[in-house]
């Protein structure tokens, strides 16, 4: 993977192990020559995310609407930055510029993203790898109530365990490496993008 985008907090959070673990997380894309793709911000854990690239002589991509420019601050160290007209744009662009995505601590704009980009999947729209870093245990609802849809029938358990989780930055790297994309279903006649 050359490209990953991370989906998380525009707010710092509470937690200092969050906190930490974003930075590293930057810190080891960057040392593992994968790019950033982001919200393009300097504040939360978006930024916290970027910086340890940053510090690291790591390539970042910051995505990010004209309308929140001045709200979550632009990053003004970024490899590039694209500013679009809306979130759908912003969405798509990210999307297209990302070989996975990692999901990490946020609020409901991460779920969102996570959310879209889970059903993308669902539906054979794409066959990148999706990641959910789980530090200190922060998804462990999420990942429960989504074993609720399963056995109440609403979610295809196949579709569930395209999910890779893992608890250690490393591990879900790993997990996300060597994933293996779900077969497109066969009611849907399309390449996938």
């Amino acid at each position: 993977m050359n490209s990953i985008s991370v989906f998380c907090g525009s707010s710092l959070g509470s937690d200092q192990t969050i906190i930490d673990q974003a930075y590293q997380l930057g810190s080891h894309m960057a040392n593992k020559n994968i790019t950033l793709v982001y919200g393009g911000a300097k504040i939360g854990i978006m930024g916290t995310v970027a910086q340890g690239v940053i510090d690291n002589q790591g390539k970042t991509i910051g995505i990010i609407p004209h309308f929140l420019s001045s709200k979550e601050i632009i990053h003004e160290d970024l490899t590039e930055l694209i500013q679009t007209q809306t979130m759908h744009d912003r969405k798509v662009i990210i999307y297209e510029k990302s070989d996975g995505f990692m999901v990490i601590p946020g609020g409901f704009g991460t779920m969102d993203e996570f959310f879209e980009i889970a059903t993308w999947g669902q539906l054979g729209l794409h066959g990148k790898p999706i990641g959910v870093l789980n530090i200190s245990g922060y998804y462990d609802f999420l990942l429960k109530q989504s074993k609720v849809m399963v056995e109440r029938g609403f979610l295809k358990q196949e579709n569930l365990d395209a999910i890779l989780v893992d608890d250690s930055i490393e591990g879900l790297l790993e997990k996300m490496h060597n994933f293996k994309p779900l077969p497109i279903p066969k009611w849907l006649n399309l390449d996938r993008v």
